[in-house]
């Protein structure tokens, strides 16, 4: 950590507080702990003033209460997305058999697999950028990163094991992307943001094909926005789940859940299921 003088932290933060930052003590104090000297530390700060997402800069975001590299470009997993996982992890058991698509960083899936202690952890996503990021991640938790469309690259042994499926696929409609903040909208792949017309065009390709890769009993779960709730449960159904939803309010976050039955296989409901070109999304 370089050594600041008082006036020098008080000028970091009042340019970050210039710049839009909300907690420019809190992002001054984690600039300066990162820094290795002055001229690193003064980079640092200007590319935050530039609009980076402070992860970006840092290298690293928190989640989970862990650490987990980002590069730039790649999704910064949100806070709310704990709730996800949380979810999941009230379902999975030690050694359970997770899938983790659309993984960016991969830390869903890999916060996933160290509360479990131990799982037999796979990652996909269409990015190559992020599947890099997801291999650092997921190192440290024996996982396998992917590169490819959904459950295109993930090893056919799976199909009909899958424990968990974690899908942080995106979901906001295609008009709204201009809505969100700079730090996503300029610097996150685009391909992570855009959902589609309404947001969940590649949450349906995941259902679509989810009964096939889960075991009898096993649960996909996926984050949708509030107002997309009822459409993305029927999405869900139509695909052969059993479907139902969770909300945190604290949190603002909207989880669909989605269990194979155990039981007879499924029968096909018309526009279901297999919808989609299985082109694009992640």
């Amino acid at each position: 950590m370089p050594s600041i003088p008082p006036h020098g932290y008080s000028s970091i933060v009042d340019r970050l507080r210039t710049a839009g930052c909300v907690f420019a003590e809190d992002e001054a104090e984690l600039l300066i702990s990162e820094a290795d000297g002055p001229a690193r530390l003064a980079a640092m700060v200007e590319r935050r003033i530039a609009g980076l997402p402070l992860e970006h800069v840092l290298g690293w975001a928190e989640f989970r209460g862990l650490r987990f590299a980002v590069a730039p470009g790649v999704f910064v997993p949100r806070r709310r997305t704990g709730f996800l996982v949380g979810r999941a992890a009230e379902l999975a058991r030690p050694g359970a058999v997770v899938v983790d698509l659309c993984c960016g960083s991969g830390a869903l899936g890999a916060a996933l697999a160290a509360e479990l202690g131990r799982a037999e952890l796979y990652a996909a996503d269409i990015d190559p950028a992020a599947v890099r990021c997801a291999r650092r991640n997921l190192a440290g938790v024996g996982g396998v990163a992917c590169w490819g469309d959904l459950y295109d690259p993930l090893p056919g042994g799976l199909r009909g094991r899958v424990d968990v499926l974690l899908a942080n696929a995106p979901y906001v409609p295609t008009g709204e992307i201009g809505l969100l903040p700079a730090e996503a909208r300029l610097h996150e792949a685009r391909v992570a943001l855009d959902g589609g017309p309404d947001g969940l065009d590649v949450l349906r390709r995941v259902a679509g094909g989810a009964y096939d890769w889960l075991r009898p009993g096993g649960s996909l779960l996926f984050e949708t926005g509030e107002r997309q709730t009822a459409e993305a449960l029927r999405i869900a159904a139509a695909g052969g789940l059993t479907a139902r939803a969770a909300r945190s309010a604290e949190l603002g976050a909207t989880v669909v859940t989605g269990t194979r039955p155990i039981g007879p296989a499924r029968v096909p409901r018309p526009g279901g299921w297999g919808s989609g070109d299985g082109r694009g999304g992640r």
